[in-house]
């Protein structure tokens, strides 16, 4: 068995300095994430305000033009808020996905080229600029 090392007094401050400089990385990782989390929720509460809002006027929309269908969008606009809710990204997109289905089969198909939103709602690198 060897005997303990000896510990010089410069390995020891070595070790000091060591132990400081990383709890500074670390305190200042945390400060720049946080950050980033404030941003992001920032972000997040812009975002899902101008999808209330756009599905306010969806909304109206359709109780003026689609009476009959009425019933199966506050359906998907019920779902679509409840996925906005809970984060739940896959469910936002098959809500999204059923309501163009239901779209391009009614007058509002006339509106625009729903091909090009349901491409992409397709593709999972599609960056949505709102």
């Amino acid at each position: 068995m060897l005997p303990p090392r000896t510990v010089s007094q410069l390995d020891g401050f070595a070790a000091l300095r060591q132990i400081v400089d990383s709890a500074q990385t670390c305190v200042n990782v945390l400060a720049v994430e946080k950050t980033k989390q404030r941003k992001i929720a920032a972000y997040e509460g812009t975002e899902v305000a101008k999808i209330k809002a756009a599905e306010s006027v969806l909304r109206q929309y359709f109780e003026q033009s689609f009476t009959e269908r009425r019933a199966v969008f506050d359906g998907l606009l019920e779902r679509l808020d409840s996925a906005l809710e809970q984060g739940d990204g896959a469910v936002i997109g098959t809500v999204l996905n059923g309501t163009v289905d239901v779209a391009r089969s009614s007058p509002l198909a006339n509106a625009g080229d729903l091909s090009q939103i349901r491409a992409a709602l397709d593709d999972p690198d599609h960056v949505w600029e709102l």
